[in-house]
């Protein structure tokens, strides 16, 4: 997976992902694994409606300092946040971003990140009518605490 997380000793384990929905339940071609796959062509789509999210949930607390995220363009999340825990607890909402219908690499740098252990990011609304989300990469800039 493509988190570019370090502690002193080097990378974090690659983190658990959970996502909201994925196209018609097709994981073999649309699920999660393909934002973190590096190949351009593949990407995690969501089921129509919204909410969408993304949750990441790693093995140690973090302190997310960049966020990295890659659509297709009309398919692009809408006045999204992020929301973290540093444990099992309630999620509770610390940024929000605004991300461009665009289908490049946009970067999303988290000021006053609190240190989470989980993080969602959560697309409320989407530039699709239908709220289908597709994203070909993402990318989690931090350290460890």
């Amino acid at each position: 997976m493509a988190f570019s997380l370090t502690r002193e000793d080097g990378q974090l384990p690659a983190p658990k992902v959970r996502v909201s929905s994925v196209l018609n339940r097709d994981v073999k071609q649309f699920g999660k694994k393909f934002m973190f796959d590096g190949d351009e062509e593949t990407c995690w789509n969501s089921d129509q409606g919204s909410p969408q999210w993304i949750l990441v949930e790693f093995t140690e607390e973090v302190c997310p300092e960049e966020i990295q995220l890659q659509f297709q363009g009309g398919f692009v999340g809408k006045d999204c946040w992020l929301e973290g825990s540093s444990g099992d607890g309630d999620l509770t909402r610390f940024m929000d971003f605004y991300p461009e219908d665009v289908n490049s690499v946009q970067r999303f740098t988290v000021k006053e990140a609190p240190s989470v252990k989980r993080l969602r990011i959560v697309f409320p609304t989407s530039t699709d009518f239908f709220g289908r989300v597709t994203v070909y990469k993402l990318d989690i800039i931090g350290t460890s605490i």
